[in-house]
């Protein structure tokens, strides 16, 4: 697995190939903007998503799929929603056999479908691999130590990909529970809009704690519906990736939080921002997902009707905290 192609131009993308390159791997990076392919092969910067690193001479950029897909190994950084289209018009192009890592963090919005479900269905002669865990981009492009998960079924592949794409400042943990590594990356996204709420309003660091601890209560009982084990959801790309993003600003998710709670609305916040949050559209997934069902997710649903329905902020706190009593445990 010496030739990685990275399908994504976005920082997390982009510090992901700068690793690879930086490790003496064929790295090359397929982005959809034009001016990120300019950058990066002209002036070895992604002067757009990671404008403070400067990026190895030998990463080279293109802006067509099929340029790229000529590799022993595929790690597919679009964000979440764009995934089907973006592997869909990819697959023509791509070897039966070559593995495909995920490193999305979300959940479809229309077909509440995990990512490995996508890509099983638009590219399905692609074995599948997920990596999640706690990481900013900047920290991984300029090799500061980071630790990951790398889900994937197959022992024997997943650990090649570990091989392949490990570190001494980047370490992947193996596991075989494919589904719960990806309700982990999706639902912290949720959650760090909710802390970064929090903060926001001046709720103190008791608030915070305590939603973080809640809100895994809820990203575990998920997991599970889902397919996932408690113990992946306790490791790095669950409790790992949560506390991660619920205690930093530079969490995209956190700082929309933040900027909700401090009274901000939606439309104003996303004019100001290229990209959106993922968990603006997980939360819609999730709560879309489990209405039909009894099955409680208070948080996940107080962050939709703040994001989506316009639901006052002070008022859907309030309603949290006058919840009935009940046990830790449920």
């Amino acid at each position: 697995m010496q030739r990685i192609s990275v399908i994504g131009g976005g920082a997390w993308g982009t510090a992901l190939a700068q690793m690879l390159a930086a490790a003496g791997r064929t790295s090359r990076l397929w982005a959809r903007e034009g001016e990120v392919v300019a950058a990066i092969n002209d002036g070895h910067v992604n002067s757009i998503y990671l404008p403070d690193v400067s990026l190895h001479p030998e990463l080279i950029a293109s802006g067509e799929l099929a340029e790229v897909a000529e590799a022993d190994l595929l790690l597919l950084v679009t964000p979440a929603q764009f995934l089907r289209p973006v592997t869909a018009e990819l697959a023509p192009h791509v070897a039966a056999g070559v593995p495909a890592v995920i490193c999305a963090k979300g959940i479809e919005k229309d077909s509440y479908a995990l990512m490995s479900e996508v890509l099983a269905e638009t590219m399905p002669d692609s074995p599948c691999a997920i990596l999640s865990g706690p990481t900013f981009a900047i920290e991984v492009a300029k090799g500061l130590p980071t630790a990951v998960t790398l889900a994937c079924a197959d022992e024997d592949l997943g650990n090649r990909i570990v091989a392949a794409v490990g570190q001494p400042h980047f370490r992947p943990y193996w596991t075989d529970d494919v589904n719960g590594a990806q309700i982990g990356g999706a639902v912290k996204n949720v959650m760090a809009i909710a802390c970064g709420i929090v903060e926001g309003r001046g709720l103190g660091d008791n608030a915070r704690a305590a939603l973080m601890t809640r809100g895994l209560a809820e990203m575990m009982r998920y997991g599970r519906m889902r397919g996932g084990r408690t113990e992946t959801l306790m490791g790095l790309s669950g409790l790992g990736d949560l506390a991660l993003t619920c205690n930093s600003d530079q969490s995209r998710n956190m700082s929309l939080g933040i900027e909700l709670g401090e009274g901000r609305g939606m439309a104003e916040i996303m004019a100001e921002r290229r990209s959106v949050a993922e968990g603006a559209h997980t939360v819609s997934a999730i709560t879309d997902h489990v209405s039909p069902m009894d099955f409680e997710m208070p948080i996940c649903l107080a962050v939709d009707g703040i994001l989506n329905y316009m639901a006052d902020v002070d008022a859907t706190i309030q309603g949290l905290l006058d919840r009935p009593y009940r046990a830790e445990t449920e």
